[in-house]
């Protein structure tokens, strides 16, 4: 996870999202067009700083986002949990837990402001100075192993102590898919939507951040990708108003990227032996994120808020010794999945006999 930085957390709450989720200041519809884009390109607004916008815009996605994957899992319980920082900010943590359809979920914002600790501006490379950061952080861990875990995040950062006219500021984000038992269809459908969105903004390049999400989300331990990959942008400086609406459009495009998926797999029929390869695999997902991961390692390196930091983690997992799928099993053959492909360009008839 990222901007996860020291807080006091106010007292766990289990209710439904609703209430607890919803804003303290109304949020506008930010319908704007690529010519409503264009004309703030030439005449930038000076009534919000872009870091209150995006704080806005993830404040109301996270509450679409929570409200569609509580639609899908009557089970699911949801326990908000609202936070302060010390040193100016806070956020909401929302996760569902014990459902029938989500095992796991948690969809996060945050909006943290103060002086960058040394330690961030070095990793960072940039001078010690104001900052303000703001984004959502989402994973879902579903209970059946036939549906994909996936991962996604919006985020937006500044320097200075003028919002309105930061020293620099940038965007990332993006979202990846890692299924147990993989199906050729779901990684289109997963790529096809986000290549849908890169290619209508100019700010977005599909195959430079489908590039980047197979670069980041790979194990080297283990030679191998943590699942089908999607995109991954950050650091994107040029052109804050295109990175910004494409950034809205790519957080509101998640759901429509994974819930068809969700959808389609969660009713199928499975047993101990998928549910013990399923738990294995998860260990891959934990490996990533506490030995790789740049935001869990940075939050638990300066003192983060641990819940918020592991909400990321599955809440059961698995490692057995040298465990080695057979070669001619469904396990065995899930493992051609775990590359870098250019699925957008594969059929069935090139995907190895057996496999899904």
């Amino acid at each position: 996870m990222w901007l996860l930085l020291k807080t006091n957390a106010v007292p766990e709450l289990s209710v439904r999202y609703t209430q607890l989720l919803l804003p303290t200041h109304s949020h506008s519809t930010m319908g704007d067009t690529s010519d409503r884009v264009e004309t703030l390109r030439e005449d930038p607004r000076e009534d919000i700083p872009m870091a209150h916008r995006m704080k806005r815009f993830v404040e109301a996605l996270q509450i679409r986002i929570v409200k569609r994957l509580e639609k899908a899992d009557d089970e699911v319980s949801v326990q908000v949990d609202r936070w302060e920082r010390d040193e100016g900010g806070g956020g909401i943590t929302a996760v569902l837990e014990k459902g029938t359809v989500f095992e796991k979920a948690g969809v996060n914002t945050s909006a943290v402001h103060g002086p960058l600790p040394g330690r961030m501006a070095e990793i960072l490379e940039v001078d010690e100075k104001s900052f303000y950061a703001t984004g959502l952080s989402l994973v879902v861990h579903p209970r059946s192993p036939y549906v994909p875990t996936v991962h996604a995040n919006f985020r937006y950062f500044a320097l200075g102590d003028d919002l309105m006219h930061p020293d620099d500021q940038w965007f990332g984000g993006g979202a990846d898919l890692t299924p147990y038992y993989p199906w050729l269809e779901d990684a289109k459908h997963f790529h096809r939507v986000w290549k849908e969105v890169c290619d209508e903004h100019d700010a977005a390049d599909y195959a430079a951040f489908k590039q980047e999400c197979d670069n980041y989300f790979y194990l080297d331990h283990r030679n191998e990708a943590r699942g089908v990959g999607g995109i991954f942008y950050d650091y994107l400086r040029e052109d804050p108003e295109g990175t910004f609406f494409f950034s809205r459009e790519a957080g509101r495009a998640f759901l429509r990227s994974y819930m068809p998926i969700v959808e389609r797999r969660k009713e199928a029929d499975w047993g101990d032996r998928e549910r013990e390869y399923q738990l294995i695999r998860r260990g891959r997902y934990v490996e990533f994120n506490l030995v790789y991961d740049r935001g869990t390692k940075f939050g638990l390196e300066t003192d983060g808020r641990t819940e918020s930091i592991l909400m990321s983690l599955p809440p059961h997992v698995r490692w057995t010794y040298d465990h080695e799928p057979a070669p001619d099993t469904p396990e065995g053959r899930a493992q051609w999945y775990f590359a870098a492909r250019d699925w957008l360009a594969l059929d069935e008839d090139d995907v190895p006999a057996g496999t899904a």
